[in-house]
This record gives C-alpha cells, sequence and structure tokens, in this order.
C-alpha cells in the first residue's frame, strides 16, 4: 500500500498549486549524486520513516454484509502506520525553491483528512479516512539534521509530512452460513424415553404449540389411576 500513498501525494502535490507549472515529483532519494542528475525544478518527497501507530491498534473484528445486508465475512481492525515524508524543492536559487515550498504547503494544507473515495485500491476499499499531518511537531526517534548527515547532503528547509495510513493486519475469513430455518423441538416422555414426536418450528407459535401440547399430554398421564 505504500506505492498508493506515493500516488495520492503525487496526484495531490502535480494538481494542487503545482498544476500546469511541469515540475515533477520525485521519490528519490535526495543524495548528493542524485542532486547532481537533475537538471530542471522537482519537488522531492522522499519516505525516510516507516512506524506503527499503535495508539490506534484496535482488537474484535467487524461484520462485512452483502446487499441483502446479511454477515458474510469477518475483518479484523487494520493496524495503522505512520510514514513519514521528507518534502524538499531543488531549483537553482533558494527563493524559487521557497516558492516551491510555500506552494506544496499551500496545497497539502487543506487536506488533513483524505476520504476513501480520495484513495485509490486496496487503500479505498478499506473505507477508512486517511490523516495527513504537514510540518507538525516531529516526534520521530531521528532528527532531520542526522537524516540530512545519513543521505550526505547539507541541511535544506523541508517540510515534514507524515500521513497515518490503515494496513489490513489479516485477511478476511469467511462467517457461518446464515440460519435459514426454525428451532428443531423434540418433545421425550415424562419418564425420560424416547422422543414420541419430533417438529421442526419455522416461526414463534409453533414452537409454542408444540410446547403446549407436550404439557397436556403430561397433565393427562397425570390423571391416571
Amino acid at each position: 500500500m505504500i506505492h498508493e500513498v506515493d500516488d495520492v501525494l503525487k496526484e495531490l502535490l502535480s494538481n494542487g498549486v503545482l498544476a500546469g507549472s511541469g515540475i515533477d515529483v520525485s521519490f528519490e532519494a535526495p543524495t548528493r549524486d542524485w542532486a547532481a542528475r537533475r537538471n530542471a525544478p522537482v519537488v522531492n518527497a522522499y519516505l525516510y520513516d516507516i512506524r506503527e501507530d499503535a495508539a490506534r491498534r484496535q482488537r474484535g473484528h467487524a461484520a462485512v454484509r452483502d446487499d441483502r445486508d446479511i454477515v458474510m465475512r469477518h475483518r479484523r481492525p487494520p493496524r495503522w502506520f505512520r510514514l513519514s515524508y521528507l518534502v524538499t524543492a531543488w531549483t537553482k536559487t533558494p527563493q524559487d525553491e521557497h516558492r516551491l515550498l510555500s506552494a506544496a504547503l499551500a496545497t497539502l494544507l487543506p487536506h488533513e483528512l483524505l476520504s476513501a473515495q480520495e484513495l485509490p485500491g486496496s487503500l479505498g476499499r478499506l473505507g477508512l479516512t486517511m490523516p495527513v499531518a504537514v510540518s507538525g511537531i516531529q516526534s520521530e526517534a531521528r532528527s532531520l539534521a542526522e537524516i540530512w548527515s545519513a543521505l550526505g547532503g547539507e541541511l535544506k528547509p523541508s517540510l515534514d509530512l507524515v500521513v497515518t495510513v490503515p494496513f489490513p493486519a489479516f485477511p478476511d475469513y469467511d462467517a457461518a452460513p446464515p440460519v435459514t430455518e426454525g428451532a428443531m423441538v423434540r418433545v421425550h416422555d415424562v419418564d425420560g424415553g424416547p422422543p414420541q414426536s419430533t417438529e421442526r418450528a419455522h416461526r414463534p407459535h409453533q414452537v409454542a404449540a408444540a410446547r403446549a401440547a407436550h404439557e397436556e399430554a403430561a397433565a393427562r398421564r397425570a390423571e391416571k389411576p
């Protein structure tokens, strides 16, 4: 599903304030070699951290129903993961880079929650909204300075973008077949002998009638000398 999140971000950035500018959106690691190879302005969204949001973990299961509202399968709650992206702009001048970062920020801020209808593929089929946080308080173990040092580059202005994504924990499993018949009522003799009759009750009043007949027969036997 991570590649689907990449597709969502590329769609947002390309069709937002940057629409019609011809500026590309890249997900490659912004290393020195990558920076030396680029020959046009680009917005880079580098995925640098993936970790579970344990506070969102849930237990139990949810029912998956068909068009007739019959439970067909059961589904365990998804596990949620925080995907952290380092968003940077690459041009020939710092002023142009700041303009691109401002455009990216203006594009991302209105999309704090992405609905299921906005999500592609398996993400959309989960039917869940996806939170998006940009330039919030950094809570990850690695600082941005450490990330740039690991990439072998110099520190640049950047946006810290965090997308919280649901991942299916387990595949769906089938539910038991729906009940289509009523209860089976067996009438036994009072002395514990074999059943005298067997009734299949499809409606509550049939069950009540069978129980009344059993009680009446027991009363008649009790009246005999």
